[in-house]
C-alpha cells in the first residue's frame, strides 16, 4: 500500500474526519491477516452485518474473537474504543437550553437511538427552558398502563417545574407514532392542564431521525 494511502498517514496529513469507517477501524486493528491487509479486514468486519458499525456495539469480545484475524488484543481495543466514544457522546453540558425539538433530539439521540427497549422519559425544564433533569418513567413497550400520570408528573411537582417534554425511543428506528403513542400523549396533556404543568412536546427518537408532536401539529 502506498505510504499516502495508509490510514495513519492519511489521518496525520488530512485529519481523522477525512478517513472512512474502514480506515478508522484499520488504525485500531494495526495489522491484517495472511490474506487481508488491515483495511480489507476492517471492511470485512463492517460488512459482516447490514447494520455496519452499529452491530459492533452489541458484539461481545468473545464474538469478535471468532472473526478470522481478530484476537483478544484487537477485540478489546475495538470494544474499549466504542465504549470511550459512547461515554464522550454521553457528556452533557451543565446548562442546556431547549429552543426547538431538534435541540432535544441532539441532546438525547446518542443515548437512546440504539436501545433495544422503549424508554419513556420526562424532561423537566426551568423557566429559561433549560434542562434541569430527566426521569425514566417506563422501560418496555409503551402503553397507558405503564406510563401513569402519577409517575410522569411526580418529579415535576417535587421540583416545582411548570413545563415538561415527553420523550421515548423506537428501537425499530422508525419514528411514526403509534395509536398508543397518540393516546398516551393526549392523556398526559389533559392531566398536565389539570395540575398546571404544561406538556410542551412529545419527541420520538428513531435511528438518526425524530418526530415532534408539536411540529406536526398533533397537540
Amino acid at each position: 500500500m502506498a505510504l499516502e494511502e495508509r490510514p495513519r498517514e492519511k489521518m496525520l496529513a488530512n485529519g481523522e474526519k477525512n478517513l472512512s469507517n474502514a480506515e478508522l477501524l484499520a488504525i485500531l486493528l494495526r495489522t491484517g491477516t495472511k490474506h487481508k491487509n488491515a483495511i480489507e479486514l476492517a471492511n470485512y468486519i463492517i460488512n459482516k452485518d447490514i447494520q455496519g458499525l452499529r452491530y459492533l456495539q452489541d458484539m461481545t469480545i468473545e464474538e469478535l474473537c471468532e472473526i478470522d484475524g481478530i484476537g483478544l488484543s484487537k477485540a478489546t481495543m475495538i470494544k474499549a474504543s466504542l465504549e470511550l466514544g459512547h461515554r464522550v457522546a454521553s457528556i452533557k453540558p451543565h446548562k442546556y437550553k431547549v429552543k426547538n425539538p431538534w435541540d432535544i433530539y441532539k441532546y438525547y439521540m446518542d443515548s437512546l437511538r440504539y436501545k433495544k427497549q422503549e424508554i419513556f422519559k420526562v424532561v423537566l425544564l426551568n423557566t429559561k427552558n433549560e434542562i434541569i433533569a430527566d426521569v425514566d418513567v417506563s422501560i418496555g413497550t409503551l402503553n397507558s398502563s405503564l406510563v401513569h400520570p402519577r409517575e410522569v408528573f411526580r418529579e415535576a411537582i417535587k421540583r416545582s417545574t411548570n413545563k415538561i417534554i415527553l420523550m421515548h425511543n423506537h428501537p425499530s428506528g422508525t419514528i411514526e407514532p403509534s395509536t398508543e403513542d397518540k393516546n398516551v400523549t393526549s392523556r398526559l396533556i389533559k392531566c398536565g392542564e389539570l395540575i398546571g404543568i404544561e406538556v410542551i412536546d412529545h419527541i420520538i427518537i428513531g435511528d438518526g431521525l425524530y418526530f415532534s408532536f408539536k411540529e406536526n401539529m398533533m397537540f
